[in-house]
């Protein structure tokens, strides 16, 4: 992923949106706790200055997909909408938050909100990025992507799992 993978997904993310017409898009992100960066909009600029604003740090390190998927469906579940979409970028394993994946997963079939989850990152390790007394510095990380987890997730509600290794491949999931 170049520049990174939050670079990336962003830049991506930002392209998917503007390739919207009408379409109400919101913005959840998470790591170790989810929250809404911006509400359901079709004011696509708000949202993409909004994405803009995401970097990595503004919340603590984990992965709570379960809180995310709950964050999102809570935002879509009273919408008239005739389909409600969530979704899910994630780059980790689920080791965080108060709601399991799968309990998420259900909520969202209750209020039928379909999950497209994608996994995002190479296979095997990538450089991570953590502060030092002399600058940010990179250290190679196993990459660890729970893909059994996500599948089940996008498909029990009529989604569908996406894998993402690099820049082109993630265009040609949002594009599909």
């Amino acid at each position: 992923f170049k520049p990174n993978r939050l670079e990336a997904a962003k830049e991506l993310t930002k392209e998917f949106v503007y390739g919207r017409k009408t379409d109400r898009i919101g913005l959840v992100i998470f790591s170790r706790d989810a929250f809404t960066q911006c509400p359901l909009t079709v004011d696509y600029k708000v949202l993409v200055d909004l994405l803009r604003v995401v970097k990595s740090g503004m919340i603590d390190d984990g992965t709570a997909i379960g809180n995310a998927i709950t964050n999102g469906v809570n935002r879509l579940k009273d919408n008239d909408a005739k389909s409600k979409v969530l979704i899910l970028l994630t780059d980790g394993v689920n080791n965080a938050g108060e709601v399991d994946p799968l309990t998420a997963t259900e909520i969202a079939k209750t209020f039928g909100v379909k999950i497209y989850s994608i996994g995002v990152g190479t296979m095997g390790e990538a450089p991570y990025p953590y502060q030092t007394p002399f600058g940010k510095q990179y250290q190679m990380v196993p990459v660890q992507i729970d893909e059994a987890m996500l599948k089940k997730i996008s498909e029990s509600t009529g989604g569908k799992y996406f894998r993402a290794t690099g820049n082109k491949k993630l265009e040609s999931v949002f594009a599909e």
